[in-house]
């Protein structure tokens, strides 16, 4: 099942899709993926150095199957404790947890650590801190479509950063292209409603429709929405908390919020530039009494609602690797 994968050199914005029933994915994996789906740029490195254990700029696969481990063993007894079920809409917080988690770990056993051991102090202080069973836990793994694209089918690969961030931008644009192909139908845009439905997918909205309405009302110019704006609107959603603070400054300045505002606090918080017609749009979505400002408790309550409810259950690209684990 796992001969199609492709070594991560060959990765692409396609690979779930070309390997549709060919892949088994592990739960502790899926998890993972979720979490990549409403990152940050910014954050792939981070998430990169929580792998990388022995700090020498890559990552083995020792290496990324205890972090899985800690990961794992970490969410189950969290959720143990809740008594809630093991739920695949799990919406994570991958780096605060890991790190604090890690972190316990190397401080147990830091007076230990020298330089070129630091990889054998890891597996022994989670080894004692975590799991009894750390020590065969490669020679008990079943590969995985993941494992086999990051480190080879024999799993002697090394996966660097550059290689790494790649496959996570590639994971994000997949599932936005599957989500937007849904609604283009084959067309290289989507329409202004169109958008406005798929914002509100996964939110608490009640009146959905007095929102699509005003985009009727609003937009008299249809020029649609390209996937290159699509993509960098839920770029810029990744990196909400941050647009928020730069929003209650306004707040706090008593100044209104007008297209302006939004594409600037945008551009410093993300680096990103939201086209006019994207940044037009959008306004015109939460521009609830038309008055040319954007209803900013109601634009980022919603924003925050959508991001914390989205689940990966889109498109025959996801639904077609078998969980595994």
């Amino acid at each position: 099942m796992l001969a199609d994968t492709p070594p991560v050199l060959k990765g692409s914005s396609n690979l779930f899709r070309n390997l549709r029933h060919r892949g088994i994915v592990g739960y502790t994996e899926y998890l993972f993926l979720l979490c990549i789906l409403t990152k940050p740029h910014a954050g792939f490195k981070i998430a990169f150095n929580m792998f990388d254990a022995d700090g020498n700029k890559m990552v083995d696969k020792q290496e990324f199957l205890v972090l899985e481990e800690i990961f794992r063993k970490k969410k189950d007894r969290k959720e143990a404790a809740d008594g809630a079920p093991r739920s695949d809409k799990l919406n994570l917080q991958l780096y605060g947890n890991w790190e604090s988690c890690a972190q316990r770990v190397l401080r147990k056993e830091a007076q230990q650590f020298e330089p070129r051991g630091m990889w054998n102090a890891l597996r022994k202080g989670a080894s004692q801190a975590l799991f009894s069973d750390l020590e065969n836990m490669d020679e008990n793994m079943t590969d995985t479509t993941l494992l086999v694209h990051f480190f080879g089918k024999k799993g002697k690969a090394e996966l660097g950063f550059d290689d790494f961030y790649r496959f996570m931008d590639n994971l994000q644009t997949e599932v936005l292209e599957i989500e937007f192909l849904s609604y283009s139908k084959g067309l290289p845009i989507i329409s202004e409603e169109d958008f406005a439905h798929i914002l509100l997918r996964f939110t608490n909205v009640d009146d959905i429709a007095g929102y699509l309405d005003n985009v009727r009302k609003s937009i008299t110019d249809e020029k649609g929405i390209t996937f290159d704006e699509f993509r960098s609107f839920f770029q810029f959603m990744n990196n909400l908390e941050d647009f928020a603070i730069a929003m209650q400054m306004y707040n706090f300045a008593n100044r209104s919020i007008g297209q302006d505002e939004l594409a600037r606090a945008v551009y410093v918080t993300t680096g990103l530039k939201l086209t006019e017609h994207l940044v037009n749009t959008v306004f015109h979505i939460f521009d609830e009494d038309r008055d040319g400002q954007l209803s900013y408790k109601e634009f980022i309550g919603v924003m925050k609602d959508r991001l914390h409810r989205r689940t990966v259950r889109r498109g025959a690209g996801w639904q077609g690797c078998r969980e595994g684990g």
